[in-house]
């Protein structure tokens, strides 16, 4: 991407020309009454609604943007992913568009953000050997921690559409029944053992047919972008759930996601190679092996820094879950998320969960104020930010993705 925009973004603004991603607003009257919701992009500190500069314009994918979510410009494919991205360009490095942007500017902190897509289904993977392992031993150390056939094929499961919350939303301390140490009946109450799992979902833009297989070189073809994802977990539900082959309440109970969507073509230069994959995977997953990225995370409690993962070290990219998602037939739709599970990386540093972290609340965690944490507590603030490497040594910068616990809601039918 060449040009310079012809208006300086103020310094240290998340958002430049390399990352431009889009997501959904609206913008209230003089009254205070909230808008149409519009699609806009980010740059700098501000938000440009493109769907009224490519109206003015008379751009031919106008109609495009004329929605209330992105999932109409996602269904219309990669190459018109790639115009609209150019001209947006245009018209921020072409001084000739600047009456048309300077009237659709808005600055971030006088919008309301939404879900900038409609969710389709939601497919969690476990694609972090260093997560699975980790894992593996604080849950059933008596066993082997890497599950058979984990490096043969990604693990995945079906997660729901309904659990997907914009970030800033407060996350409400879930209930259900879990097995406290030593006893031999389950008891239900409020989760003691509350995570957030750091994670990266891909947004699927172009759908494909039912039975069709998609191949892992069609990744690109396919994904419209990339967000943040918090999978908040409750630890010790889960656990019990796993006990009786079930799964559903504790993890994830909620996942919040960023509301911008960084498009896949920003992500360019962060590609790198898989580690190494042995035994060799099936056929279908080979070709899939380049699209690692080089995203580094950073989770933050109560604004202090307390792991860096790094998505580069998962052992499946997130072309091979493609592929292992459809690889039975099952079609792609638009909205799809497809999220990595928790990224975690080889040092203590680098784990993308409490769990992880604390070892279960054997080692708690050192906060910056002097506290400590096994698990979250009622408001504690669980923020998730990533960077990418782009050219000439600068950066694409992900939108960050934020909750704050809330007390549980325990129903009087329940207690006692």
């Amino acid at each position: 991407m060449t040009g310079r925009m012809w208006f300086e973004a103020p310094e240290g603004s998340r958002f430049g020309l390399l990352t431009l991603p889009y997501g959904v607003f609206t913008r209230p009257d003089r009254r205070g009454l909230a808008g149409r919701r519009r699609i806009g992009v980010a740059v700098g500190d501000s938000v440009l609604d493109i769907g009224a500069v490519a109206g003015v314009l008379g751009e031919e994918f106008a109609p495009l943007l004329e929605a209330e979510v992105l999932n109409p410009l996602m269904a219309a494919g990669r190459p018109i992913w790639q115009a609209v991205r150019e001209r947006i360009v245009a018209w921020l490095t072409d001084p000739e568009y600047r009456p048309a942007v300077l009237a659709h500017l808005a600055p971030l902190d006088a919008v309301e953000l939404h879900v900038p897509f409609e969710v389709a289904d939601v497919a969690g993977f476990s694609a972090s050997e260093d997560h699975a392992r980790n894992t593996g031993r604080i849950v059933c150390p008596t066993q082997p921690p890497l599950p058979d056939g984990w490096r043969r094929q990604p693990v995945g499961w079906h997660a729901r559409a309904g659990s997907i919350r914009l970030s800033g939303t407060p996350v409400v301390r879930p209930c259900g029944q879990y097995l406290p140490p030593g006893a031999e009946s389950p008891v239900y109450g409020p989760t003691r053992k509350l995570d957030f799992q750091a994670e990266v979902g891909f947004v699927v833009g172009a759908p494909s047919e039912p039975g069709e297989r998609v191949s892992a070189e069609a990744f690109a073809q396919h994904v419209f972008g990339a967000c943040l994802v918090n999978a908040w977990s409750a630890r010790d539900i889960e656990h019990f759930d796993m006990k009786l082959l079930a799964g559903a309440p504790g993890t994830p109970f909620t996942m919040s996601i960023s509301p911008w969507v960084v498009p896949l073509q920003a992500l360019e230069h962060a590609r790198v190679p898989a580690p190494a994959q042995e035994p060799e995977p099936a056929p279908y997953l080979r070709g899939g092996r380049d699209w690692g990225l080089d995203v580094q995370l950073e989770v933050r409690i109560n604004g202090h820094v307390v792991a860096q993962p790094p998505f580069a070290a998962l052992y499946w990219t997130p072309a091979q879950q493609l592929a292992q998602l459809t690889v039975t037939g099952g079609a792609l739709r638009t909205g799809d998320v497809i999220a990595s599970g928790a990224v975690s990386g080889p040092e203590p540093n680098q784990r993308g969960s409490l769990l992880e972290l604390s070892w279960d609340g054997t080692d708690p965690v050192l906060l910056g104020d002097g506290t400590e944490r096994s698990y979250l507590l009622d408001e504690d603030v669980v923020t998730i930010a990533a960077t990418a490497p782009g050219p000439g040594g600068e950066h694409v910068r992900f939108g960050e993705v934020t909750g704050r616990v809330a007390p549980a809601v325990v129903e009087q039918a329940h207690q006692g």
